[in-house]
């Protein structure tokens, strides 16, 4: 069997990085199969229930106040409308129901909606998870005491790298909410997004973050940067020259900083670095659910099905993620048909051996 492990080291993962990629491959498939159906694929459903005017400054996210990217700011959504989308994900074949609000966090006055949001996607039958950004601890006790299955807070990317994409709040600030809604007993999803123009050393600090919590999260997307215009890093990669990048990048990072000599100009993440950070994932968060997650729109079939081989057993379906396009449900049955991979319909096993430990 193998071992649960938090003590990782990052010498270690850097090692599981640097394996010649089919065999990574097959301990991420061995690993993936020991813990999982291995041709079973969780479907989930993603919905923004409040968009836009966020004050963070996240340099990937098109719902920033510091864009420029078009979104316009919306009020939190009537409750009932949320559900009729929840009613709508269920038919449509999603287990989870995952909503997300453009909030640096919620305010006391926006959690009765909150709680009654959680009640009425959990009285479908739904596994229920959001994303509301930063959490007080009575907070996280609300949401509990509500029945909400996961909470999302990802960290994004690694310590060292997270300050370079963001400045309005530290790296701490993601651990010290991920540990509310821990001690709340929520289960945790968190995970983060490559192709920010991080290195290697930087994907190593991500995945070592999340392997050497006390409990790994339940849940780990791992996205790919989805450039938009008007971001920080989507005007770095859109319709720029490779030339052009490295000019952009030193407007916006100080590179006679000694930190920062060892980071490359931006670029997108190539396919096999991609699928070996999924890996990666699976082979050191064994139980986890690893979500593919954004970016997926313009990944090939080929590519999706290395990450579903490396432990990805995770998607969320429809043709939007929040403000950025998805595959699509069609796209998605097609790709299911092609591969003989089906939707998941039991017990996730990291939630099911929680409960197990509580029992």
């Amino acid at each position: 069997m193998t071992e649960i492990r938090t003590d990782w080291t990052r010498s270690e993962i850097a090692g599981l990085f640097d394996l010649p990629f089919t065999e990574l491959l097959f301990r991420a498939a061995s690993v993936h199969r020991e813990f999982h159906p291995p041709t079973q694929v969780q479907l989930c459903t993603l919905l923004s229930i409040k968009t836009g005017g966020c004050p963070e400054d996240c340099g990937y996210c098109s719902q920033s106040v510091h864009a420029d990217s078009g979104v316009e700011a919306t009020k939190l959504m009537d409750v009932q409308a949320v559900l009729q989308r929840a009613a709508h994900a269920k038919d449509a074949g999603s287990q989870r129901f995952c909503m997300g609000a453009a909030w640096r966090n919620p305010k006391d006055r926006d959690m009765p909606a909150i709680v009654a949001i959680v009640k009425g996607v959990a009285a479908m039958g739904l596994e229920t998870c959001m994303t509301l950004g930063m959490l007080e601890p009575h907070q996280a006790a609300q949401l509990a005491e509500a029945g909400l299955d996961y909470y999302n807070h990802n960290i994004d990317s690694s310590p060292e790298y997270y300050e370079r994409v963001i400045s309005t709040r530290d790296f701490q600030c993601r651990l010290d909410t991920l540990g509310h809604v821990r001690k709340a007993g929520i289960n945790v999803c968190s995970g983060g997004i490559v192709g920010m123009g991080e290195t290697r050393e930087d994907r190593v600090g991500f995945i070592h973050t999340l392997a050497t919590l006390p409990q790994h999260p339940e849940s780990v997307p791992v996205n790919a940067l989805v450039p938009v215009k008007g971001t920080v890093l989507g005007n770095m990669l859109a319709d720029t020259p490779p030339e052009d990048r490295v000019k952009k990048w030193e407007a916006v990072f100080d590179t006679s900083d000694p930190t920062t000599n060892n980071t490359t100009p931006m670029a997108k993440i190539d396919d096999i670095e991609f699928v070996r950070t999924v890996a990666v994932a699976r082979i050191t968060m064994p139980r986890s659910m690893v979500r593919l997650s954004a970016g997926r729109e313009s990944m090939s079939e080929a590519t999706q099905a290395l990450c579903f081989l490396a432990g990805a057993n995770s998607i969320f379906t429809g043709d939007k993620l929040l403000t950025a396009p998805n595959a699509g449900d069609d796209k998605d049955g097609a790709l299911f048909a092609k591969l003989g991979l089906t939707a998941l319909k039991g017990e996730e096993p990291a939630r099911a051996c929680k409960a197990a430990v509580a029992a």
